[in-house]
């Protein structure tokens, strides 16, 4: 029935480890494959290519939905219904990046504003730095960079614009940033005349919710425990969940206990839980999370 476009490159392995913790495995005859297939009757044919050209295939109608960078989508300037933000990347799950103007440490200026006129800047992002620095009402020279950026300060051009998570390598290279021109994070598209279809949107309604689900997950895990009736308050106090811990009675007359909890702090939680009276205490794993 749909479409589906995916990246290919640095976030090629965050977006098909996103669809197989949805249940939606990408099945390929190898990693170079640039097209495989979900056992899902709502995805017909599933594509991976570059980010950079996904929002104009899916403005086109080549595809019908499609995972790319709300970076991109303002680079192409494609019009394209953008369905949900998907908060993942390269180094893992709510990681955003940033489209950023940088410069060397010993540039004098330290806004964009300040960048004089006639200034070469480097970059993937060429029609959304022109436009930048157009509504500065600065001229200044802006060229098309193949990759390796950085490494073209200061001897080939004076300035920057590049995609970063962190600045670590921009400093790393001697560089400082003046200003964030884009926040930029994956984002599931699609074709406007698709998503206006009831059939498909309802297809794609059910891709969103379990691809949601995943995002909501990670990092989570369940708590599972019992607890006698005169302990039930304190260990209530302590046990952490997204809006209220599910209590039920037990034949005993105790209570068990669930609720979810962060998996980076159960370390901790568990020891506390034992020593506040409950027993029978259990973590799992969690796949999804649909509010």
């Amino acid at each position: 029935m749909l479409k589906l476009v995916l990246p290919k490159g640095s976030l090629e392995a965050q977006t098909l480890r996103l669809f197989d913790d949805a249940d939606l495995r990408v099945r390929r005859s190898s990693e170079r494959d640039y097209h495989g297939s979900i056992d899902d009757d709502r995805v017909e044919q599933v594509s991976i290519l570059r980010p950079q050209e996904i929002p104009l295939y899916v403005q086109d109608g080549l595809f019908d939905i499609g995972i790319t960078g709300q970076d991109w989508i303002a680079e192409t300037g494609a019009d394209v219904e953008v369905l949900t933000a998907l908060p993942y990347a390269r180094s893992g799950t709510g990681h955003g990046t940033r489209i950023v103007l940088a410069v060397p440490n010993d540039h004098p200026a330290n806004t964009a504003a300040e960048i004089p006129p006639g200034t070469r800047i480097s970059t993937e992002f060429v029609e959304l730095t022109k436009r930048y620095f157009a509504e500065l009402g600065i001229d200044v020279k802006v060229s098309w960079s193949y990759g390796a950026t950085e490494a073209k300060v200061p001897q080939i051009v004076d300035a920057i614009v590049d995609v970063t998570e962190t600045g670590s390598t921009l400093r790393a290279h001697g560089m400082k940033i003046l200003e964030t021109l884009l926040t930029s994070e994956p984002v599931l598209i699609a074709n406007h005349a698709v998503a206006a279809d009831p059939v498909k949107r309802a297809a794609i309604d059910d891709l969103i919710t379990l691809l949601r689900g995943s995002l909501e997950a990670e990092g989570r895990v369940l708590i599972k425990l019992n607890v006698a009736a005169e302990r039930l308050d304190a260990v209530i106090a302590m046990v952490p969940s997204m809006k209220a811990p599910t209590v039920s009675q037990l034949s005993d007359g105790g209570f068990a206990v669930e609720a979810v909890a962060d998996k980076r702090g159960v370390n901790r939680l568990i020891p506390q839980l034992k020593a506040a009276g409950a027993t029978d205490i259990l973590e799992l794993p969690i796949s999804k999370i649909v509010p």
